[in-house]
């Protein structure tokens, strides 16, 4: 039960270091939007994007992992608890969530490399409004998890 608990908790703090990129890289696409012509400060503002997308891909995979250990772990260690099991449906909604936010991520990375390529980004406003979008399902998929619904 040990080895459990340290997996958890190392797939929550890969989770939270995700998040940190999911939240900060579309603030740093809304102040390249603002930018203007300003060469100096957009190449600071792609090089942080760049950096901290690639940090995000790598918390993200080692998250993943994880996770995954956690889901299917009872094949492999049997003192681990199953979430494989009637009542899990509140997983299954959870792992939809993460897809939709892993999109998010995904989007907001290709903006970035769209930048680099001489490509426009949305409005400022816009990538404002884009920018909540991952409160909201972080705050649906920490229900899903405390709660257990379904």
């Amino acid at each position: 039960m040990t080895a459990y608990f340290w997996i958890k908790t190392a797939h929550v703090v890969f989770v939270m270091a995700w998040m940190g990129g999911v939240f900060y890289l579309p603030r740093i696409l809304v102040n390249l939007a603002e930018a203007g012509d300003e060469p100096a400060v957009r190449a600071r503002l792609v090089l942080m994007g760049r950096r901290l997308y690639r940090f995000g891909h790598m918390m993200f995979g080692l998250a993943f992992a994880f996770g995954l250990v956690l889901w299917l772990g009872y094949r492999v260690v049997s003192s681990f608890p199953t979430m494989v099991a009637p009542g899990s449906g509140w997983l299954h909604a959870k792992l939809l969530l993460v897809v939709l936010m892993l999109a998010h991520f995904i989007v907001s990375g290709r903006w970035l490399k769209g930048v680099d390529a001489g490509r426009a980004l949305p409005s400022s406003k816009a990538l404002r409004w884009f920018n909540e979008l991952p409160v909201f399902l972080l705050i649906a998929i920490v229900y899903l998890v405390l709660a257990k619904p379904f």
